[in-house]
């Protein structure tokens, strides 16, 4: 589905919701402060937030680390975006970020929710110089991706790929070899970016959370440092400073990351339940203990 292309039969897409099981677009909504989720969504949040209370710090600060790399490619001379595990329409999206440096950049998702889809719409807001496109399909096909993504990639020339808490989804046995067919055919000049949830960072809170991920229907596969690193040196790449890092310790910027954060009124967050109350929180006072997401930035030379 394109800009050009007309909107999804909401009615049709809806049919291939299940609400009663938690997704993970939808739990991550959750802590964004978004409306598309579901009673079983806040269930899972509530849960990962009992094991970890400061836990949403990772979802968020995850989300800006995305910002900071997007808006790094942007500013080194990048145009076009491939974003793989788009999720659910947020504040700033690749689009948004990308085309604020350069209106003329082209962009785009990749989503296999149906939740995602029925909200497309909101990814194809392109500015008039730039472009955006929405393909549904799955990691696991990035054949399927990337002759989808020609219609609006120019893949002879640079451009930068987004898996942002998206390959954690996959097996190792999957996860290399899609991140390298999909690498391949960059252009120097080229940019990956990804996150992932760590083995390493805050193992028995990150355990907890994953268990009880695993028994409301999705697994989460953790990666420890060396394991984010073959993502770089399986594919010639050339990894950007600071490295392999906590999200929230790459290359960091004081920021409101969500409108509700700005000057919040005390006692309207203290009648919120503790959920809802997360996304009035500054994300600025965050520590290690709070984060357990690795990412990194890397480039093809």
């Amino acid at each position: 589905m394109s800009a050009d292309a007309a909107a999804p039969d909401a009615t049709e897409l809806r049919k291939r919701i299940d609400t009663t099981k938690a997704h993970p677009a939808r739990v991550y909504d959750v802590f964004l402060g978004g409306k598309d989720n579901y009673p079983a969504d806040r269930e899972a949040a509530a849960m990962a937030l009992s094991a970890n209370p400061r836990g949403y710090l990772t979802v968020r600060h995850n989300r800006d680390f995305m910002r900071r790399a997007v808006t790094l490619a942007a500013n080194d001379g990048v145009r076009q975006f491939l974003d793989v595990g788009t999720g659910l329409p947020t504040q700033q999206n690749v689009h948004q970020i990308a085309q604020r440096v350069a209106p003329e950049s082209r962009v785009v998702y990749v989503d296999n929710d149906p939740v995602v889809l029925v909200h497309a719409q909101a990814l194809l807001t392109s500015g008039p110089e730039g472009r955006t496109d929405y393909i549904e399909a799955d990691l696991r096909e990035p054949d399927r991706i990337l002759a989808a993504a020609r219609r609006t990639l120019d893949f002879d020339r640079p451009a930068a790929l987004v898996l942002a808490a998206v390959t954690h989804f996959i097996e190792d046995e999957t996860a290399y070899p899609v991140v390298q067919r999909l690498v391949d055919v960059l252009a120097p000049g080229s940019f990956l970016v990804l996150s992932n949830v760590s083995s390493d960072l805050n193992p028995e809170q990150v355990g907890s959370i994953t268990k009880g991920f695993k028994e409301r229907g999705f697994a989460m596969v953790r990666r420890s440092y060396a394991q984010m690193e073959r993502f770089v040196t399986d594919n010639g790449l050339e990894l950007l400073e600071p490295g392999i890092v906590p999200v929230h310790r790459w290359r960091p910027e004081r920021v409101v990351d969500l409108p509700e954060a700005r000057d919040p009124d005390p006692e309207f967050v203290a009648g919120l339940d503790e959920l809802d109350r997360t996304r009035y929180q500054d994300i600025n006072d965050v520590t290690d203990a709070d984060v357990s997401v690795y990412g990194l930035v890397a480039r093809k030379n």
